[in-house]
């Protein structure tokens, strides 16, 4: 019996050690390019980092000069009305995050993320370049030979002049233009979320000085991506506006390929993670092994689950994660049924540390979905926004007008002076009260971006109001500088919640996913924008019964986008208030049964 016994321990700890395997990579099994054990004091850190800043901030600069313009090309050389050519370009940009999803996938199950930015990076470059060698070279080609030649888009017209003599492009133009599209989405989406990824991946969470300059270096990432943001909606915008968009693509070109230059050249200094290619399988096993034993009890001692005796212990390897009362269905996995001198299948019995981590993984859901209406709000504005300042007062000089696609360019000015001063003075201070890394927890850091993010809608709507009976009323062009507010405010509101969700995502407990986990991060953008496009229809839908609809006319002053904005506001405050319910919940079933701190702390 005591043999027995013996031998069903062995089997446990090997399963223990199997799951750990599984979901974790250690520090001593992060690797130099060459396959070898990385050296601390050689590899990683922020000398690494610094070069996957230089490609974020580059590959944004690329891809954002043609997303942020694109509405203004889909309406005046496609000809497709208001509101289809937002749900183009919204459904555009959805489709670049969730292509992240196939990056991220690619990065943690077989490629790494070194190997999955470099190897979708030349594709994207070898878009822009329009080189014939690589598998997918169409998209920015097929754009540039679509904006070049007059035979693959339709005649030339004046949409506000005469709206009627406007022909929208259909057939071979529509499906040569959306074929091009969604090729440059696949090229920037895979990309995407192994930057932010690869980057983090260069700081350890187990060392307290590297743990506080990874939260500095989500800020730095931000930095970058403004900086790219801000020229990419300057400089690269007006060279579209005035040589064309084909000259455009070439910048871009010019821009991926520095980039490209930047993450190379760090090459012998970053850290990799090996690819764990079993990324589901953990969590597939855990699922089937609490369904096939639903009609069970589970223990109210953690310590009688499999694998759970170090469930309630108060120090824990990093490995091992403690208990926790939350989804206690899981927790079934962990219940053993055969003869102890018997060894189950992990399909049928898994450990409380495995079922722990796919509770975490299920506890992002509702922290994910809180983010979808705010970046249904981003949407806004990169469209109607846009659209708003077009029908503004441009002028800055007698021979200088602002591009409407660089307005969006507003926040950017402004946070590549305040992110610095965030991470320099605030995060210092703030770290002194809360004991917080990051200064405030990445909850609290989302809270209050979604709560900014309401006054954003309420600044919209109260100036495309005062626009709106200033022309109609008054005939009186605005300045475009009336539309400041709204830009300002969201782009506070997304230094907060964009970043805190970025943090919060990479710091959970799922360790071998880091890159899927910031794609999911990135899907936020995509459901965000999908749903725009959803909002915009029903709502045209709605309130076309006696009239176009709010958003049903090609001019706003007959159209009803303050009514929209509110809208949005009211979508945002319950957003919030969902926000607030869902947050404490993560907080309070996250503590394990001796009220160890799993994630996040109090917001």
């Amino acid at each position: 019996m005591e043999e027995a016994n013996n031998q069903s321990k062995k089997w446990e700890q090997e399963e223990i050690s199997n799951e750990m395997n599984n979901w974790e990579l250690t520090e001593e099994e992060s690797f130099d390019w060459r396959g070898r054990p990385s050296n601390p004091n050689k590899h990683g850190g922020t000398r690494a980092a610094l070069f996957v800043l230089g490609l974020q901030a580059f590959e944004i600069m690329g891809i954002a000069a043609v997303g942020n313009n694109l509405i203004t090309y889909v309406i005046n050389e496609m000809h497709f009305p208001l509101s289809k050519a937002a749900n183009i370009v919204t459904n555009f940009v959805g489709t670049i995050f969730i292509f992240g999803l196939l990056g991220g996938y690619l990065s943690d199950a077989f490629l790494g993320s070194f190997w999955t930015i470099l190897i979708f990076g030349f594709v994207e470059l070898s878009v822009f370049l329009c080189s014939p060698s690589i598998i997918y070279i169409k998209g920015f080609i097929l754009l540039s030979v679509q904006a070049h030649l007059p035979q693959l888009k339709p005649p030339k017209c004046n949409p506000l002049i005469d709206p009627s003599s406007c022909e929208e492009a259909k057939g071979f133009k529509a499906t040569f233009f959306f074929m091009a599209l969604y090729l440059v989405a696949l090229g920037s989406g895979c990309v995407k979320p192994n930057m932010i990824a690869h980057g983090a991946d260069q700081f350890s969470q187990s060392h307290p000085k590297q743990s506080k300059r990874l939260s500095s270096y989500f800020n730095a990432a931000y930095f970058a991506f403004s900086m790219g943001e801000l020229i990419a909606l300057t400089l690269l915008v007006w060279v579209q506006t005035h040589s064309g968009m084909d000259v455009g693509f070439g910048v871009s070109a010019a821009a991926m390929t520095i980039g490209l230059i930047s993450l190379v050249s760090g090459t012998m200094f970053f850290r990799n993670k090996r690819p764990r290619r079993s990324l589901f399988t953990p969590i597939a096993q855990v699922v089937v092994a609490a369904i096939s034993k639903r009609k069970l009890v589970a223990p109210s001692d953690p310590i009688m689950l499999h694998g759970g005796n170090h469930a309630s212990n108060d120090v824990l390897p990093s490995s091992t994660l403690p208990h926790t009362p939350r989804l206690r269905f899981l927790d079934k996995a962990c219940i053993k049924v055969q003869e102890t001198n018997t060894k189950e299948s992990p399909w049928t019995l898994c450990t409380v540390s495995q079922v722990e981590q796919v509770k975490t993984l299920i506890s992002l859901v509702p922290i994910f979905a809180s983010t979808i209406v705010f970046n249904t709000i981003l949407a806004q504005l990169q469209t109607f926004s846009v659209q708003q300042g077009s029908s503004m007062n441009t002028r800055l000089s007698n021979s200088f007008h602002i591009p409407p696609a660089s307005l969006q360019a507003i926040p950017y000015i402004m946070l590549i002076f305040l992110v610095p001063l965030y991470d320099s003075l605030f995060v210092p201070f703030a770290r002194k009260f809360t004991g917080q890394d990051s200064g405030i927890t990445p909850l609290t850091r989302i809270g209050f971006g979604l709560f900014l993010s309401t006054f954003s809608m309420v600044s919209a709507a109260l100036l495309e109001k005062k626009r709106r009976d200033s022309s109609v009323l008054d005939g009186r062009i605005l300045s475009i500088f009336w539309i400041t507010p709204q830009f300002l405010i969201f782009g506070i509101s997304e230094m907060f919640t964009a970043v805190g969700l970025i943090e919060f995502f990479y710091k959970q407990s799922a360790k071998g996913m880091e890159s899927f986990l910031m794609a999911l991060t990135y899907c936020s953008y995509s459901f965000g924008f999908y749903f725009s496009s959803v909002l915009v229809s029903i709502v045209n839908k709605i309130t076309s019964v006696n009239s176009k609809g709010w958003l049903g006319d090609n001019d706003l002053n007959k159209d009803r986008l303050d009514l929209f904005y509110w809208l949005l506001a009211v979508l945002s405050l319950l957003n919030f208030l969902s926000y607030l319910f869902w947050s404490r919940w993560n907080i309070k079933s996250s503590r394990s049964n001796n009220s160890t701190v799993v994630g996040d702390d109090n917001i």
